[in-house]
């Protein structure tokens, strides 16, 4: 059983269910849930290779960022040649992809785990490896997928193969997770060893 003070000073004893509630357990099941999220988009990566591989490689290539260009005409020259249309960059880019989100998967992961051990010190470096994880989902769909993709290689014209808006969810998702691990323990949560 957990206890803290009361209003007068003196101990009362919480049921252990109620850390249930506290922020601590807050950011761990958010933790975990980005791990399960970003461990289960990779292994859909691997095991159906080739249904991403075609979004990298439109991306990449650009030929499908016409969206508002009159039929059948291809973007201005003065932007095309932002495109990689080399089919073994194209396949190292989303392996680099694939292996990032391994990666954050992995630190997500361990993270959880460390999460809910019960040492401050275990904590710490939970919130550590959460935060290099939910940064790494940052930066691969702000980053990679919205910046580079969505701005440089012209993902918004495409109507067929603009990821925009899923990884604007992810991005935010992870946000938002990042500021719950972040925020201070309420003085109850702190008192109770959380």
């Amino acid at each position: 059983m957990n206890s803290s003070k009361s209003v007068d000073g003196a101990q009362r004893s919480q049921p252990r269910w109620l850390a249930m509630g506290s922020l601590s357990v807050v950011g761990g099941v958010l933790v975990g849930l980005n791990a399960l999220f970003i461990l289960l988009v990779a292994f859909g990566n691997i095991t159906d290779f080739a249904t991403n591989q075609a979004f990298v490689q439109h991306v990449l290539s650009m030929d499908t960022a016409n969206f508002g260009a009159p039929a059948g005409q291809k973007l201005d020259p003065s932007v095309m040649w932002h495109a990689i249309e080399s089919r073994p960059l194209q396949n190292a880019a989303y392996i680099g992809v694939i292996a990032w989100e391994l990666l954050a998967g992995v630190a997500l992961a361990a993270a959880t785990v460390w999460w809910f051990a019960r040492s401050a010190r275990n904590r710490r470096r939970a919130r550590a490896l959460a935060t290099i994880g939910l940064t790494m989902i940052v930066v691969l769909f702000f980053g990679g997928f919205l910046a580079v993709g969505g701005e440089w290689f012209q993902m918004w014209r495409s109507s067929d193969w603009n990821g925009s808006d899923a990884a604007f969810r992810n991005v935010v998702i992870a946000l938002f997770s990042l500021l719950v691990v972040h925020l201070p323990p309420a003085p109850d949560d702190a008192q109770a060893g959380d």
